[in-house]
């Protein structure tokens, strides 16, 4: 890489994302003397606040990192919260710089016409998209489609296993769908690319994110500039992203028995849904503008 980089010149700075990259980022800055800048996307001691317990390497190298980078690019104001509390002054500068969503793709849209493409009829329709991994609680969502005790409810998950705990968690999953009388309610989709997912979040009533620990939660967003109301975890980026009781509703400790009462709250309201799905859009809409 240091070879390419100097043949082809015309390099000012070196940016690295998560960690792994990060390390190699640290040896090319010395290697070449370029500024580094780091986006973590994802900390190991902020990931241990939600129960998931990373490797004592992978800690160490995110230090090294951090005392090494010239500058850090954190997703949100929470994160740069945590950040500080976590691990001190940086050595680097320090800036905010959230991710956006392409409004091309994720925008308000026919919620009839979204249905009619995925062949879903008038069912109410829970949303959760994202990895399947103990990380983003794809079985909170599940547990939560069984406290609402509404059988006309069902559940779609667009995504796929991820990471060292995918596969178990998949089957976890199912295993639950099982004890919880809901075989058949629960469907699997695989992931999406962007001009098909808006489709989904358009379908939608309502989108889960009951993540574990968020450094921004861009599904969150996503949703948001759909205008679907998002009923998320009280973690990381998702406070910055959901408004409570105005885009949505935030849950503290992942609580099941919470996330169904916002959630049938949505379902049996129609206006307050589309006061939601109005106040998500616009909020949506400044964010990304922002």
């Amino acid at each position: 890489v240091a070879g390419d980089i100097e043949l082809k010149g015309g390099t000012d700075v070196l940016h690295a994302n998560y960690w792994l990259s990060g390390l190699v980022g640290h040896r090319l800055k010395h290697q070449l003397g370029l500024p580094l800048v780091t986006t973590f996307h994802t900390l190991a001691r902020v990931k241990s606040l939600g129960g998931d317990t990373e490797s004592v390497v992978r800690e160490r190298a995110e230090l090294e990192i951090i005392g090494c980078a010239d500058a850090i690019c954190v997703s949100c104001p929470e994160e740069l919260s945590q950040f500080r509390s976590l691990y001190g002054k940086s050595p680097g500068a320090l800036t905010v710089a959230s991710p956006g969503v392409d409004t091309a793709f994720f925008s308000p849209g026919d919620r009839r016409g979204a249905r009619r493409a995925l062949g879903w009829g008038d069912k109410p329709l829970l949303l959760f998209v994202g990895r399947i991994q103990p990380l983003k609680g794809v079985d909170v969502a599940v547990q939560t489609l069984a406290a609402l005790k509404r059988s006309d409810a069902e559940l779609m998950v667009v995504g796929g296993a991820s990471g060292t705990f995918g596969s178990s968690e998949t089957s976890h999953v199912q295993r639950l769908i099982v004890d919880l009388g809901l075989t058949g309610r629960v469907h699997f989709v695989e992931p999406q690319p962007h001009h098909l997912l808006s489709t989904y979040y358009r379908a939608a009533d309502v989108v889960l994110v009951p993540s574990r620990s968020e450094s921004f939660g861009l599904v969150a967003l996503e949703a948001a500039a759909c205008g679907i109301p998002v009923v998320a975890s009280a973690v990381g980026g998702l406070l910055n992203l959901v408004e409570h009781e105005k885009t949505g509703y935030v849950v503290k400790n992942r609580d099941v028995e919470t996330f169904a009462g916002y959630t049938r709250r949505l379902l049996d309201d129609p206006i307050l849904r589309r006061v939601r799905r109005t106040c998500g859009a616009t909020i949506g809409c400044l964010l990304i503008i922002s």
